[in-house]
């Protein structure tokens, strides 16, 4: 499916958030899904994923979850950078970003009031997060998310709070050697959704690292990614269209 993409700004009080828009060149109304970028920023890598949900039948956004920040595109080989930008956030803010995404999207002639979340690495938790807390959304992804759980700041409510209120069916992707999530926190994850009664599917590739969906990075597996491609796919037309 041909897709069209452009950078848009919404309104965040006095200030604007960046956003890239992708959605198929014709047709819809379509199904819209908020993508959430990874700990590297609004970058060309997570464009291009946006780019490749348009392609499937989605009117996908990707919000720039570091708009409060300058110079707040990371390059791969800059952990430290990336884990700064990483404490300025807070699940407040970026949950009202993702909101604000989904009312632009709501706004759209092109799209169906239906909406999901996924994201990567900061994204999974984002994509869950926000799922958690914004009734709108009916589906989430999130790809190896850490944190999922966590409380993340003192003043802020433990993330393990808001799975009671979930309503969106969720996907869950997670790799066996990802150093960044031990077994423990994908099992306590799995105990707790299965604790609320919330309809989800956990996925965990044994031989898969953190990030094995990223195609510029070495922990990228091909397989793999392409398999929980597939899957998401139907996933979310399962439960938007």
């Amino acid at each position: 499916m041909e897709v069209v993409s452009e950078s848009v700004d919404l309104a965040r009080g006095e200030e604007k958030m960046r956003c890239h828009l992708s959605q198929p060149a014709s047709g819809g109304p379509y199904p819209a899904l908020v993508v959430a970028m990874e700990a590297w920023g609004l970058n060309d890598q997570i464009k291009r994923m946006a780019d490749r949900f348009a392609s499937e039948g989605f009117v996908a956004i990707v919000p720039d979850l570091y708009f409060r920040q300058p110079d707040n595109v990371v390059s791969y080989n800059d952990l430290a950078k990336a884990f700064r930008l990483m404490a300025t956030i807070r699940d407040d803010d970026f949950v009202a970003d993702v909101s604000t995404a989904i009312q632009y999207l709501e706004g759209r002639a092109d799209v169906v009031a239906k909406f999901g979340t996924v994201g990567f690495c900061l994204g999974g938790s984002v994509a869950f997060v926000s799922a958690c807390r914004i009734p709108e959304v009916t589906a989430t992804v999130p790809f190896y998310g850490a944190g999922l759980l966590w409380q993340p700041h003192p003043e802020e409510k433990s993330r393990a709070e808001y799975v009671p209120g979930l309503k969106a069916a969720v996907l869950s992707f997670f790799g066996g050697k990802d150093a960044f999530i031990p077994a423990a926190e994908v099992s306590r994850f799995r105990d707790a959704l299965k604790a609320a009664s919330k309809q989800f599917e956990l996925i965990l590739y044994p031989d898969a690292d953190h990030g094995f969906m990223n195609e510029e990075r070495p922990s990228y597996h091909p397989r793999h990614a392409a398999e929980a491609w597939e899957h998401t796919i139907a996933f979310f037309k399962t439960h938007l269209i």
